[in-house]
């Protein structure tokens, strides 16, 4: 399925991480309240993730290789698994929540390439995947671990879906997010409630 996205909308609402990172100093082992800081805090750091999924696919495009790198995101799951331990977040969650992550990027990625094959390639020399983008992708990843930690105590609770949705609509408004720009949005935030996404995205 074709995902159209307002990537420039993407890149906005990264923008706006700091703000939430720096709120999101909860204890760990918090229990759910009404605080939805660390579900913001996380919706700001997937939006973060998924901008980049721009300048992988420019550089991809550039240089001709395929979407999926199916042996580099094996290590990035054991990776993410292991600090996932070292977290005390339960690794199993981590591996699907970042799988989902990927799984958005690569929507992403293929939205792209399908614009540049039925209109105008993107001009000017993509960003260096090695120097430049990969150490961003490594930086949120650090980032997300903690803040999957963050939204553990809401994961099993009658209402996360809602919370999860109050969440989302919350940051749409704050970063201008449009109706279209919510699919891949909406599949890396798939399993952050044990019983699924959000109970609405709209």
């Amino acid at each position: 399925m074709t995902v159209r996205l307002h990537f420039r909308t993407l890149v906005g609402g990264a923008l706006c991480v700091a703000l939430f990172v720096s709120l999101s100093f909860a204890p760990l082992g918090a229990r759910a309240d009404g605080d939805e800081t660390a579900m913001t805090n996380l919706i700001a750091l997937v939006s973060q993730r998924l901008a980049l999924a721009v300048p992988v696919a420019q550089w991809k495009w550039a240089n001709h290789k395929p979407i999926t790198d199916a042996p580099r995101e094996a290590v990035l799951l054991a990776d993410v698994e292991k600090r996932a331990r070292a977290a005390n977040v339960d690794p199993a969650f981590a591996r699907r929540f970042f799988q989902d992550q990927i799984d958005a990027s690569k929507e992403i990625q293929a939205a792209l390439f399908e614009k540049w094959r039925q209109s105008s390639a993107p001009t000017g020399a993509a960003p260096d995947l090695a120097t430049t983008t990969r150490p961003e992708l490594d930086r949120v990843t650090q980032a997300l671990i903690p803040a999957l930690a963050r939204v553990a105590p809401w994961r099993d609770t009658p209402d996360c879906q809602a919370r999860l949705a109050h969440a989302i609509k919350g940051w749409k408004e704050l970063t201008r997010y449009g109706a279209t720009d919510t699919a891949a949005l909406s599949t890396a935030l798939a399993h952050v409630c044990s019983a699924g996404g959000p109970s609405d995205i709209g």
